[in-house]
């Protein structure tokens, strides 16, 4: 009994030892030695091959090193060692299997393995099933991003050998997604490829179009007597039509050698030149070559003696282009063009639908920055009927102040929470300061108030040049502003442009809750509506309108903030605002809330829709913008909600 389990240790452990031998990598290299020296890209496909699929673990590491060009073989016996230079002559040699140091060599010993670029391309392709299943997740999503970029059909079975063994769930998603797109430009089988494009047809992904447009690319072929019956054509063409030109077919004609080139007036001149005799070409004096007719029918007389190629008339080339004209697709499978082109023609219907949703979302974020900047300027002008030019002024006084703020405070979240109350008080307290020194002198005289703020806003630029200087100033968002709300790759918005959006309404609620149920909110309207009125039940006049001016100043040192957080802070900050927002109170309707905000959606829309058409001039967007207005102003000079009453009266 003894000796019977003896016996079986012996077989297994002869087994482990033979299994061992089996796994050496040295072993593998030998078998393919020749082809390895040599490294020829044309040979060396079966010993990479070999030792990709050798099982050894030892495998990654020699084909890395192989690749940085540190694998030598020693001329002696040719055994293949990693080697470390010591110096110019000498090298550390270390056992591929093992990982031991066998020793020194000097170079003259070794023959240095340095394969070109294409033996390192089939290098790292067998590399990449390693890659995909390294233990390091970092290595494995460079690896996908390799793949991602450069793509090749020899790269697909790894990368599907990999995705059931993936732990990791993002990457095992875009594994498979990346599997898909694989599939559908290199899977051999035709029904897996028109299974992986039904698969992907309803993405909206850059990767997915990039990887079918491809699939219908054509070329333009001729063909003499019928269509090839081995070709994936596209579609025949007619000469002379919309889709090819009869120039075009001709061209077509001459590159494939079936006929012979038009004659250029280049070719022409040179023609004529060449063969002057005794002042005269083809007997046409050459005083009268500069006439088209006399060259004309100089070389018609030079053709006609067998010295230059005949011209070739209109005739002679509708004769010639009496061909078959197609169009081929480069890829030979019908069934995968057709689905290819169904796919794309879905993806293109939703991507245009997107495209509308972003263009929605672009011009809702617009009209927020509008009605955010002219809010305040709704209650002065609006409610208060002063056009007050300074409130640009006002808007880069606030998002000066965020920035003051941020030089004190470095968190950028708390110093936001600051420079909003803090941009609102001090912007309060220069249009209170405003009201008492300039506006009350100058209510019921709107000329005078215009120069008056006008020349105030010059000064509250000058004086912000000489504080900051001209140079913008950095206004940062928090770091959970940073980024995107992404929807799909058509469909996206800033975060920051998210966060304006919900402040416009968030103040748009507080001066519905001001006015409505509050006492200064009740005494602006009764002084707005009848001021003689208001006078006498008590209300005085004055404090009522220096509060909402310095409110409506406040919001805009508010909206300057915000704004600041996207845009240049400068002096001109304000500038670039005062248009839209006189713009967005007086098309809404002066002294509506209601109207501002649907004021500030028709503006923002419009400008966004006019962009979308010229994208590319964004100046000439806000001018046609500014005609449409005028032109709608025409029809209806109080605007999308008129005031009704009194107040609209007066």
């Amino acid at each position: 009994m003894i000796r019977l389990i003896l016996a079986g240790l012996a077989l297994v452990l002869s087994g482990m030892i033979a299994s061992a031998q089996d796994a050496s990598l040295q072993l593998v290299l030998q078998e393919h030695r020749e082809l390895i020296a040599k490294s020829s890209r044309k040979t060396i496909a079966p010993a990479i091959d070999a030792i990709a699929e050798s099982g050894v673990p030892q495998a990654q590491t020699m084909l890395e090193q192989w690749a940085e060009k540190n694998i030598w073989m020693r001329k002696s016996d040719g055994m293949f060692f990693i080697g470390e230079k010591v110096d110019a002559k000498t090298y550390v040699l270390t056992d591929i299997d093992t990982d031991d140091v066998m020793g020194k060599a000097s170079k003259s010993d070794l023959k240095q393995l340095k394969p070109n670029s294409g033996v390192r391309a089939m290098i790292q392709t067998a590399l990449v099933q390693f890659q995909l299943s390294d233990p390091n997740p970092a290595r494995r999503q460079d690896s996908l991003t390799s793949i991602a970029r450069d793509p090749e059909g020899a790269l697909l079975a790894p990368l599907r050998a990999s995705i059931d063994g993936e732990t990791d769930a993002g990457l095992k998603v875009q594994k498979q997604r990346l599997e898909r797109l694989l599939t559908i430009g290199y899977d051999a089988v035709t029904s897996a490829r028109v299974a992986a494009i039904k698969d992907m047809s309803g993405d909206l992904g850059v990767d997915v179009r990039a990887t079918l447009n491809p699939l219908l690319v054509t070329t333009r072929e001729v063909a003499i007597g019928n269509l090839p019956q081995d070709r994936n054509i596209a579609r025949t063409l007619t000469p002379g039509s919309e889709a090819l030109s009869t120039a075009h077919a001709y061209a077509l004609l001459v590159a494939k050698d079936l006929a012979p080139p038009m004659t250029t007036r280049d070719d022409m001149r040179k023609a004529l030149a060449a063969n002057i005799k005794a002042g005269r070409v083809g007997g046409v004096p050459i005083a009268q070559l500069s006439m088209d007719e006399a060259r004309t029918r100089a070389y018609g007389a030079l053709a006609a003696q067998g010295l230059v190629p005949a011209l070739l008339t209109e005739a002679d080339v509708e004769a010639a282009v009496a061909h078959i004209f197609f169009e081929t697709y480069a890829e030979p499978s019908q069934e995968v063009t057709d689905a290819a082109a169904e796919a794309l023609k879905t993806i293109e219907l939703k991507v245009g639908a997107n495209q509308a949703l972003d263009l929605t979302l672009d011009a809702l974020s617009l009209a927020s920055i509008y009605f955010l900047a002219a809010i305040g300027l709704a209650i002065t002008f609006g409610v208060m009927g002063v056009i007050n030019m300074a409130h640009g002024e006002f808007i880069m006084m606030g998002a000066y102040t965020g920035y003051v703020v941020q030089q004190v405070i470095p968190d950028h979240t708390v110093s936001i929470l600051v420079a909003i109350p803090l941009a609102f008080a001090v912007t309060f307290a220069a249009g209170v300061a405003m009201e008492r020194l300039v506006i009350r002198w100058l209510y019921a005289r709107p000329l005078e108030t215009l120069l008056a703020t006008f020349g105030i806003s010059i000064a509250l630029q000058q004086l912000a040049k000489n504080i900051f200087g001209t140079q913008a100033r950095p206004l940062t968002a928090p770091g959970w502003l940073d980024g995107a709300w992404v929807v799909n790759d058509v469909v996206s918005i800033s975060y920051i442009r998210i966060a304006i959006f919900i402040l416009a309404f968030v103040f748009l609620a507080i001066f519905l809750y001001i006015m409505k149920r509050t006492r200064l909110g009740l005494e602006t309207r009764a002084v707005t509506q009848n001021p003689r009125m208001a006078a006498s039940m008590g209300i005085n006049p004055g404090r009522v309108n220096m509060l909402t001016f310095g409110l409506g100043s406040g919001i805009a040192g508010v909206a300057g903030v915000a704004i600041g957080l996207f845009a240049k802070v400068t002096s001109e900050l304000g500038s670039d605002y005062i248009v839209q927002s006189f713009m967005t109170v007086v098309v809404g309707g002066v002294g509506n809330i209601w109207g501002t905000l649907a004021g500030a959606a028709m503006i923002g829309f419009l400008q966004k829709g006019i962009e979308w058409f010229n994208p590319s001039n964004t100046l000439a967007a806000q001018t046609f913008m500014i005609v449409f207005i005028i032109i709608f102003i025409q029809f209806r000079p109080r605007g999308i909600i008129a005031l009704k009453g009194r107040a609209a009266g007066d």
